[in-house]
């Protein structure tokens, strides 16, 4: 009898304390007896990436990203060690990986490194030997043998980039909620459990603000046609399936409505209206690596154009001080920011066969008086910009005028 090859990760709160490890032991331990080839990619336990980035910051204002990696990764390295104890207490005999002993290689961007290639022959001959293997998430390993951090999320990337190369049946993403809700479930106490969704409508809705699973990670299964199943490590619920578009049957229109409030607002009045300007004051904020989403262009009959964009809150202080130099280059007038925003986003399949799907979210928001500050579409998707105040009002609005 083939054996299924199965890829579980379990994120900081499902590993939380001991009772959580002992519980999530247990989990592996019934799927390994099932007959299942169980591979374990683990978080830092919630809070201690956290702890360490604090230390760091007291020994150094701003520390070098290479110590950072090599301190932050030591939080999957103790939940590795941990849950493997744990296991042989269930009888089960283990063998654990940090990042660089699973083959992991990624770049050399300390801190926000991207994986260039997994070699799974060590963890594929735990597996051949009937063990559990443990890998750390979030960790991987440079040519050279220095030790990178893939950013935060980055342990679901792990897990789907490992599930990748091992070509799992399946990788189960365990989390603290039951899976993909069609709304934050704490905005929206009527937020249905979605039983399937397509990676494209999941990879929208975590671009957005739906903290259930990383951008990256949907992207890499897609990429890669991996399964991927969210559940929740604290109930048996069989969660949410994240599948190809052609696996989802027809139905609403729209699928779910994210929320973000960790954007900021930058304008740029009186940009000249002339070839290149625009690329000219992008230029910068795209080699300092800071990424823009929404971009609005006024044009008015003087010449000039107001210029509007968003950026990462986090990343405000420096877009501001590039846009403020570009401006002055192009000779342009003011610059001026906004952190008290939100971008609300409604996501679905069914917007490419239905008409008049932005017309009812402008209706419904204005029926309620909220304004509408800026406007981005995809195929599947449409974004727009309001005040932060009125940004939670807006979810719960949009989620009964689509029936979710």
């Amino acid at each position: 009898m083939i054996m299924k090859t199965i890829v579980h990760k379990y994120g900081g709160t499902s590993v939380a304390d001991p009772g959580r490890i002992k519980a999530v032991a247990k989990r592996v331990a019934n799927s390994w007896r099932a007959g299942e080839r169980v591979a374990v990619v683990v978080s830092a336990q919630s809070g201690e990436t956290d702890r360490l980035i604090k230390l760091a910051q007291e020994m150094s204002r701003e520390p070098d990203a290479r110590d950072m990696d090599l301190l932050v990764a030591t939080g999957e390295q103790a939940s590795v060690a941990l849950l493997s104890l744990a296991l042989r207490g269930e009888g089960l005999e283990t063998e654990t990986f940090l990042g660089f002993q699973a083959g992991i290689f990624t770049d050399a961007n300390h801190g926000r490194a991207r994986i260039e290639r997994i070699d799974p022959t060590a963890v594929r001959s735990a597996l051949d030997a009937g063990r559990v293997a443990i890998v750390a998430g979030f960790q991987g390993t440079t040519g050279e043998g220095r030790v990178t951090t893939i950013g935060r999320g980055g342990s679901d990337t792990s897990a789907v980039a490992l599930a990748a190369a091992l070509k799992a049946d399946r990788c189960e993403i365990f989390t603290d909620v039951e899976g993909v809700a069609t709304a934050d479930p704490r905005l929206c106490p009527d937020a249905k459990l979605l039983k399937c969704i397509s990676y494209e409508e999941m990879m929208e809705l975590a671009d957005t603000g739906a903290k259930v699973l990383h951008a990256r990670c949907v992207e890499l299964a897609a990429k890669f046609k991996v399964p991927l199943v969210v559940r929740s490590s604290f109930t048996e619920s069989p969660g949410t399936l994240v599948v190809p578009e052609e696996r989802v049957l027809e139905g609403s229109v729209v699928t779910g409505i994210s929320l973000t409030t960790g954007e900021a607002k930058v304008a740029i009045r009186k940009v000249p209206d002339k070839v290149g300007v625009t690329a000219a004051i992008f230029a910068p904020i795209a080699k300092a690596g800071i990424d823009v989403d929404l971009i609005i262009q006024n044009v008015s009959e003087d010449g000039y154009t107001d210029l509007t964009f968003t950026v990462p809150k986090n990343d405000l202080r420096r877009a501001m001080t590039l846009a403020e130099a570009a401006a002055r280059e192009v000779k342009a007038g003011r610059v001026e920011a906004a952190g008290d925003i939100a971008k609300v986003s409604i996501v679905g399949l069914g917007m490419r066969s239905h008409a008049g799907v932005a017309h009812r979210m402008f209706a419904a928001l204005a029926k309620e008086g909220i304004a509408i500050q800026m406007i981005g579409t995809s195929e599947i998707k449409v974004s727009i910009v309001v005040d932060i105040r009125h940004s939670e009002r807006a979810v719960r609005i949009l989620h009964s005028a689509f029936y979710l």
